[in-house]
């Protein structure tokens, strides 16, 4: 534990989020200044897209359209080549904002339905009181309804394992992942806590063992957990930077994106808010490091 030395590959990033290995790249939304952008290997960046509201989870359909969230107007929209072209409306849904999604291999997406009044309820995070968050399901065609709630706290990263039968989310505000049985028409059952863990995880990432690495926002950075809790590696942070996100990625898959910023507790109060997006103090960055197992399953 405690033994992997980061590489730099990319700052002077605003809040990077939801990373993605795709073609050869790594996606991944600058939330805060609403952008969405690619790193290759070397360091070499684009933004791709642009947009007014806040960028979040990314997926690919199956002929390679991406498609990302939009977290306030609750939208999941295409884009590409300049264009931006509606896929599904949220906003219909329980919830006041989206979050995080996951593709499917047949253009299914799953998306975390958040609502801004579960940061503020004690009881609810205790689990004391059922929780309005939840999963929606996305279908090719942009229908959508909701396929699991009644007592998700913060729903965050998600990934697909490899045989595409099991969904693992994390529970920003519940401090743990759960793992959902998938149906084969796309639905969601028999929910389980895959791993309680001792800090809030955001961004995850599955490797071939069937780890999941996350992001620990307030600490202490990056973790792998095993199902059932046991953490197998770490890579801490000591001077006040967030682990936010994670992706395995890289010819094979071996190298861990770990994206990363620091932030004060003024500027992420106003964030919350959605009151100083591009005007956030928000320093964010992107390190990699090499590792033994290689990632696996979606994304």
């Amino acid at each position: 534990m405690d033994t992997l030395a980061p590489r730099m590959l990319l700052n002077g990033l605003v809040f990077p989020e939801a990373p993605r290995w795709h073609d050869g790249k790594l996606w991944f939304s600058d939330m805060f200044s609403h952008r969405v952008l690619t790193v290759d290997l070397q360091g070499k960046s684009e933004v791709v897209a642009e947009f007014n509201d806040r960028p979040s989870g990314i997926g690919f359909l199956p002929e390679g359209t991406p498609i990302v969230v939009l977290v306030r107007s609750r939208k999941i929209v295409r884009f590409g080549n300049g264009t931006v072209l509606l896929h599904a409306d949220l906003s219909r849904l329980p919830g006041t904002e989206l979050n995080d999604m996951v593709v499917d291999a047949h253009g299914r997406a799953y998306v975390g339905l958040r609502d801004r009044s579960v940061k503020n309820s004690p009881n609810v995070i205790k689990g004391e009181e059922e929780s309005p968050e939840g999963i929606a399901l996305v279908e090719l065609d942009g229908s959508c309804k909701v396929v699991a709630d009644g007592g998700l706290r913060g729903p965050n990263g998600s990934v697909i394992t490899p045989d595409g039968k099991t969904l693992i989310v994390a529970e920003s505000w519940g401090a743990r992942l759960s793992a959902y049985s998938i149906r084969d028409d796309g639905t969601l059952s028999a929910r389980r806590t895959f791993a309680d863990l001792g800090s809030n995880p955001d961004g995850i990432c599955l490797d071939a063992s069937g780890a999941v690495w996350f992001g620990s926002p307030r600490g202490p950075g990056f973790l792998r957990v095993k199902e059932g809790g046991e953490i197998l590696d770490r890579i801490s942070f000591k001077d006040g930077k967030w682990g936010v996100a994670c992706a395995l990625g890289g010819p094979q898959r071996k190298t861990l994106f770990m994206l990363s910023a620091y932030i004060n507790d003024d500027d992420l109060k106003r964030l919350v808010d959605f009151q100083s997006d591009l005007t956030s103090t928000s320093k964010g960055l992107i390190e990699t490091v090499e590792v033994d197992v290689p990632g696996a399953g979606i994304p």
